[in-house]
């Protein structure tokens, strides 16, 4: 079950440099609320895929069902819960507001994910 693969392992550090671009210097309306949780499942996925021989749907359903239980915490403000609100390190990565829209990017990223690694031809690592 455990087994490095270095191509999850790449895909993973860019996705990470991207969405710490995104973090930093995106204030829009759609790239950071939209595109960036979109890519976030993405990224978690390749994480996981990068050191666990994992099957796609089951590790797929799993980042997907995790995105949404973030999700839900926000809408209870688990932040404010935890006595976190002035963590601006957590404010970024658990977020800090709940939109139905953020569940429609992580349905469509796993979406990607399924459909782009399904047809993934073997990769000699």
């Amino acid at each position: 079950m455990l087994r490095f693969q270095r191509g999850y392992f790449i895909f993973f550090v860019i996705l990470f440099l991207i969405e710490v671009v995104i973090a930093l210097f995106a204030h829009d309306n759609f790239i950071r609320p939209f595109f960036g949780d979109f890519l976030v499942v993405i990224l978690i996925y390749c994480f996981i895929k990068s050191f666990l021989n994992t099957p796609l749907v089951m590790t797929a359903v799993a980042v997907l069902l995790f995105s949404y239980l973030i999700e839900v915490l926000q809408y209870f403000n688990i932040i404010k819960m935890l006595g976190l609100q002035n963590s601006n390190l957590v404010r970024v990565v658990i977020g800090t507001s709940f939109e139905w829209t953020d569940l429609i990017a992580y349905t469509l990223g796993i979406g990607l994910v399924i459909l782009l690694d399904k047809n993934k031809q073997p990769v000699s690592e």
